[in-house]
């Protein structure tokens, strides 16, 4: 078959992260498929609107006839990155080997869905847009790459099976197996030879992955000799033959004084169990994800390989990065933030002290809530990392060509109203391909076409990426997860999220401009009518998409990593500024921008500039207290700390706090107090307020103890006050 293969050339080179950290220069070629006409893409249209490559080329049948041509342009200009339109697992695999045999890293194949979630559910403009969008967003993606760490933790091969013999069996040959009896029956069951069996129901399960606690109830004592009296003289069903136990709610009586032993205890005894790893069937579910080394639910053949896999230990790829030197948890026995472990469906974060945080990076789930709610970046997604996502959702909206080539502008053929959505690669993405396959074979099924950004899951996508999103031009952000389907948070997760930002939004003036969706695989059609209504009824943004390129910080002194919650945010909401007209002073909505009230019972004592850890508040020494805006995280530990009790902090970002609108000043002032002057040195040394304080608690303790002085010790400061005392003859 004779192959049409049109190529055009873009010349632009970019560092790049491979998987050992290294930088190398990263030459690009972008190469569109329409799978053998089965995609009714504008070849042309595609190649001509992406941009940031060494070579774009298109081809009818890509995998197959092209794949010689494409390895000749991989020489041809020394291509170390192919990004490719390919949705079938079989054109993917041949790609592949096509890069494995041309010498090219293994990361080196990227892919792009230009038919299930593109051409299959768009119009062929709508498609053509989206997908030079996809390939330019992929590009930008993979210049900020993570490169690859991993975290490891050691652990037995001990295994706990509740009440599943089956199960227990199963793992027998490979792990040092208990099986816990749950109060259930065994006996006659066969294939336990190898396996401990233990009394007792499970009344609860703590720990981690290696050190699980079982704790254990039963009515029969470790005295028990099974020699079958109370099996024999119990009444039925209330007495297990192996193991031998009797059931909490049994019926009294005589039969009770049978044992020989005395092992019948009506009471109850507990005993604990540790295991490293534990199957619980019929556990109800702490977390929807669950947590490393603690099974729930129905178990299958995966069950089964995950608990083998993990005998002896686990290497896991690391997810997080942790800056715990910003972390606004606590301070000095205060409790601050606590956003992490609320956040955390999965156990990970721990507070192991009111004004700690701990992160159990073997047992994260990868699920992005403690990331996304943090606002001081003290932990952080590596992949996709919140500059990663930026750059990906900035590539999605620029829909103008730096150079000589074309894209399909608003008002035109293409994507009318560009909507940025946040997809949970799961089950969500999973139903957005079902849904393409459907339309293919004869459904006609189609919906708006938003521009799909990756997330791990919902709980990745907090405050900051929405309102990056519309400060990039969106005319509305869709956050798209997996229903009753969510392996994390359950099926509404964002609920709360999209009403504050859509109340945020409407105060900037912007309206309503986020929603929430939860497509499901075999029930396509309200996932289309409730998207197709939120992108109908959206207006054109006032903010011009393809201007805005976020740095993720306020300014470059601060210590807070890049691309933290809080600073993102406000950058975003500054780009969105300068094109809209608020409707309020204080932007409602926004949790990680806390407001400082301050009442008159305080005494400039100096425990909340000591305990914030943003350096956001500060005492001044002619006796005021000060406040940026700017830098507060919104963590509530001033509040919490206040021996006066005189602080109150309220959610929002006051427009009117910010240093643009106050000539550059970052600094308010919250309280006009009076500082106390020392009376030798004239020194301020303390406020009125505080002096006034302690010599009302411990002025009589101290009378008369520099009877030479015409004035208070408390009048002293401190170095004067040691003078004093000394020259007193240390009265």
């Amino acid at each position: 078959m004779s192959q049409e293969f049109l190529g055009r050339t873009v010349a632009l080179r970019k560092p790049f992260a491979r998987g050992g950290g290294e930088r190398l220069a990263m030459n690009v070629g972008a190469f569109v498929c329409s799978c053998g006409g089965s995609c009714e893409l504008d070849l042309e249209g595609v190649r001509e609107g992406v941009r940031d490559v060494e070579v774009v080329a298109s081809s009818r049948l890509l995998c197959q006839d092209g794949l010689d041509a494409v390895g000749a342009l991989v020489d041809e200009y020394d291509l170390d990155q192919l990004v490719v339109t390919a949705a079938d697992e079989g054109c993917k695999r041949r790609v592949r080997a096509l890069a494995e045999e041309k010498g090219l890293h293994p990361e080196a194949t990227a892919f792009v869905d230009h038919r299930e979630r593109t051409d299959w559910v768009h119009s062929p403009a709508e498609a053509t847009d989206k997908t030079a969008r996809l390939i330019n967003a992929t590009t930008a993606g993979l210049q900020e790459e993570a490169s690859s760490r991993y975290v490891s933790q050691t652990a037995g091969d001990r295994v706990a099976v509740v009440g599943d013999a089956e199960t227990a069996a199963a793992l027998a040959d490979t792990a040092d197996v208990t099986l816990v009896a749950d109060g259930r029956e065994f006996a006659g069951v066969s294939g336990l030879e190898d396996v401990d069996l233990e009394r007792g129901r499970v009344v609860g399960v703590g720990g981690e992955f290696g050190a699980f606690t079982l704790t254990l109830e039963a009515h029969v004592t470790e005295d028990c000799i099974s020699c079958m009296e109370c099996v024999e003289q119990g009444p039925d069903g209330a007495v297990t033959a192996r193991p031998v136990d009797i059931a909490p709610d049994a019926p009294g009586g005589e039969w009770l004084d049978c044992c020989p032993t005395d092992a019948i205890d009506t009471d109850g005894v507990r005993r604990e169990l540790e295991v490293d790893q534990v199957v619980y069937p019929g556990a109800s579910k702490a977390t929807r994800g669950g947590r490393i080394g603690f099974y729930t639910g129905p178990v299958d053949a995966g069950t089964i390989a995950s608990v083998e896999h993990h005998l002896g230990g686990v290497e896991k790829p690391k997810f997080l990065d942790l800056d715990m030197d910003v972390c606004a948890a606590g301070e000095s026995s205060q409790e601050g933030c606590t956003a992490c472990t609320d956040a955390c469906p999965h156990d990970a974060v721990d507070r192991p002290a009111v004004d700690e945080v701990e992160f159990d990076e073997v047992a994260c789930m990868n699920c992005g809530a403690c990331t996304s709610s943090c606002p001081t970046g003290a932990v952080q997604l590596r992949e996709p990392s919140n500059r990663r996502i930026a750059r990906e959702v900035e590539a999605l909206l620029d829909a103008e060509e730096s150079g000589s080539g074309w894209l399909f502008d608003r008002g035109q053929q293409g994507i009318e109203t560009p909507v940025v959505a946040f997809v949970c690669s799961e089950h969500a993405a999973d139903a957005l391909r079902e849904y393409g396959r459907q339309s293919a074979v004869g459904d006609e099924l189609s919906y708006a076409p938003v521009l799909p950004v990756r997330v791990n899951c919902t709980d990745t996508v907090g405050e900051a990426h929405v309102m990056h999103a519309l400060a990039a031009g969106a005319d509305g952000v869709a956050v798209v997860g997996c229903g009753s389907s969510c392996l994390h948070s359950g099926p509404d997760p964002k609920a709360a999220l999209v009403e504050r930002l859509n109340r945020a939004t409407t105060d900037l003036g912007l309206g309503e401009r986020v929603t929430f969706l939860a497509p499901e695989a075999g029930e396509p059609h309200e996932f289309v009518e409730e998207l197709d209504t939120f992108v109908d009824d959206l207006e054109a943004t006032s903010v011009p998409p393809g201007e805005h390129e976020s740095t993720g910080v306020v300014r470059d002194e601060k210590p807070n990593p890049e691309y933290n919650n809080h600073d993102w945010a406000l950058e975003s909401v500054r780009a969105v500024l300068d094109h809209v007209a608020p409707e309020r002073d204080v932007i409602r909505g926004l949790e990680n921008f806390g407001r400082m009230e301050v009442s008159e019972a305080c005494n400039l004592t100096p425990t909340c500039s000591t305990l914030c850890p943003t350096d956001a508040i500060r005492r001044t020494d002619d006796g005021n207290l000060q406040f940026d805006h700017e830098d507060c995280v919104n963590c509530g530990l001033c509040e919490e700390g206040c021996p006066e009790t005189a602080i109150t902090m309220h959610d929002g970002l006051d427009l009117t706090l910010l240093p643009e609108n106050r000539d550059g000043e970052r600094w308010s002032t919250v309280y006009e107090g009076e500082m106390l002057e020392c009376v030798r040195c004239g020194k301020p040394f303390t406020s009125q307020g505080s002096a006034n304080k302690v010599m009302e608690d411990v002025g009589h303790l101290v009378d008369g103890i520099a009877p030479d002085s015409d004035h208070s010790i408390f009048e002293y400061c401190a170095e004067c006050r040691a003078t004093l005392m000394f020259e007193q003859g240390g009265q």
